[in-house]
C-alpha cells in the first residue's frame, strides 16, 4: 500500500496485474480521454456517471479507480466506499496516470509507452 490507506501505488497495481490478481481498474476520465489511452484492461466510468452506476461495484474484490494526477479518483473511492454493495477494497491510483509508468491500451486495443507529450490525459 501507499502511505494512505484509499491509495495503491503504481508498482502495487503492476505487481497485482502481473500476478493475473483480480482486479476491476475503473478510469473515470471522459470517455474521449479514455479513447486517447488507458492502463491496459481498464474500463471507463466517467465519474459524473460514477452515482448512477455504482451498482456494478456490487462484489467486486478489488477496485482501483484511476484519474490524471490521483485527486478525483479518491472522491470516487468514496463514492464507491459508500455503497452498501461495495464490499470489496476500493483505492485509487496513487498519483494518477501521472505516475503511471507502463504501457496504455490504445483505443484500436494496440499498447504503446507512456512518453510525455504521448500521455493520454
Amino acid at each position: 500500500m501507499s502511505d494512505r490507506d484509499d491509495e495503491i501505488s503504481p508498482e502495487e497495481l503492476d505487481t497485482l496485474l502481473e500476478a493475473d490478481e483480480e482486479v476491476r481498474i475503473v478510469d473515470i476520465r471522459s470517455p474521449a480521454a479514455f479513447d486517447r489511452g488507458a492502463i491496459p484492461g481498464s474500463e471507463n466510468v466517467p465519474f459524473r456517471t460514477l452515482p448512477q452506476e455504482i451498482e456494478r461495484f456490487a462484489g467486486d474484490e478489488r477496485v482501483v479507480t484511476v484519474c490524471p494526477h490521483g485527486k478525483a479518483s479518491l472522491q470516487a473511492v468514496r463514492i464507491i466506499d459508500s455503497y452498501e454493495g461495495a464490499t470489496g477494497t476500493v483505492r485509487s491510483l496513487a498519483g494518477g496516470l501521472e505516475a503511471w509508468s507502463r504501457e496504455y491500451e490504445l483505443e484500436d486495443g494496440k499498447e504503446r509507452e507512456k512518453t510525455g507529450a504521448d500521455a493520454p490525459f
